[in-house]
């Protein structure tokens, strides 16, 4: 395959793959590969192919040439879905390239339409990565970086807040990012996440972690009850509990060096790390493993194994703060 500038004025090779399955962050790589070949050329005609609802030969028929000229791009999404037709159609296109034009692909994840994705990254295309964003620390940059490209800082508190109370969903916590740069000025503090996001991140199972990890029971009671109050289900918490101990037995293992070193290591974010340090004061190894063996509990009564799911999760709380009281 050539290296044809795909639009006048343009950088954009006449191939682009995005792979990976984080849907935001491919839609942003598609519509920033797209604004870039308008700035060459205004009038680009952009054409969408879907796979699931591609007919054969419609490929060939857009990329052929326009009687009025012009250039264009194509877009193939979810080539992981492929019907074999189309995966005929890309190969033959790619052997064959036409001129102006840019072939877009996308690909979640997977085998299929592996030939495809073989070729496009043998030729001299633009191969952009979209990896699944899952952990708290992945969250963390990920927000970090948001508020980065917009001119912001934001402190390490403040993201860990907004990410307890939207990090489930990736898009979710994009929107809540730039709800924040939008509307407010200067630093971004966990007071400000809190102005906007507070009752969600009081709804969550972090606080209650929080505040029975902290030892706090009577704190933890009522976040708990107001969570449950708001329809938050007693699993999530109980897995926020299991997570928070382990986070506090992997960090105190770890032993002295700095956050990021330690959180690299464990596959934390350096905040997480940060708040297990502090948290570990007041804990012992008993308490600890006292506190491990009841959310092991609680997480199989939640799941089906007892009769009052909130009880367990009460129970365990009072067993967690009761260990780290030393009573």
């Amino acid at each position: 395959m050539t290296t044809t500038v795909s639009a006048k004025g343009t950088s954009v090779p006449a191939l682009v793959l995005i792979t990976g399955p984080e849907q935001v962050v491919a839609d942003r790589a598609l519509t920033s590969t797209l604004d870039e070949l308008r700035q060459g050329e205004p009038d680009l005609e952009v054409v969408r192919l879907y796979a699931a609802t591609y007919e054969p030969g419609a490929l060939g028929m857009h990329a052929s040439p326009s009687l009025f000229g012009g250039s264009k791009a194509i877009v193939v999404a979810d080539l992981d879905e492929a019907p074999d037709e189309l995966q005929e159609d890309l190969l033959a296109f790619l052997a064959a390239p036409e001129p102006d034009v840019t072939l877009v692909v996308t690909h979640k994840s997977g085998q299929r339409g592996k030939k495809v994705l073989d070729t496009i990254k043998k030729s001299q295309s633009r191969v952009i990565e979209a990896p699944a964003i899952k952990s708290d620390r992945d969250k963390t940059d990920f927000a970090v970086h948001e508020f980065r490209r917009a001119g912001r800082k934001a402190t390490p508190d403040a993201v860990r807040a907004l990410i307890e109370a939207v990090g489930k969903d990736v898009r979710e916590l994009a929107a809540a990012c730039q709800q924040l740069v939008a509307d407010t000025t200067g630093t971004i503090d966990e007071q400000l996440v809190a102005k906007y996001h507070g009752g969600k991140v009081e709804a969550t199972g972090f606080r209650v972690a929080d505040a029975a990890v902290a030892g706090n029971a009577g704190e933890a009671l009522r976040l708990l009850r107001h969570a449950i109050a708001t329809g938050v289900d007693p699993v999530p918490i109980v897995a926020v509990l299991a997570q928070q101990l382990r986070q506090l037995v992997k960090v105190g293992a770890a032993g002295r060096g700095r956050s990021a070193d330690v959180a690299r290591d464990l596959g934390m974010a350096p905040w997480q790390v940060d708040k297990a340090r502090r948290g570990l004061a007041g804990w012992g190894p008993e308490g600890l493993a006292d506190s491990i063996q009841a959310v092991a509990l609680a997480d199989f009564e939640v799941k089906g194994g007892g009769r009052d799911p909130v009880f367990a999760v009460e129970r365990a709380i009072l067993t967690i703060t009761s260990a780290r009281n030393g009573q």
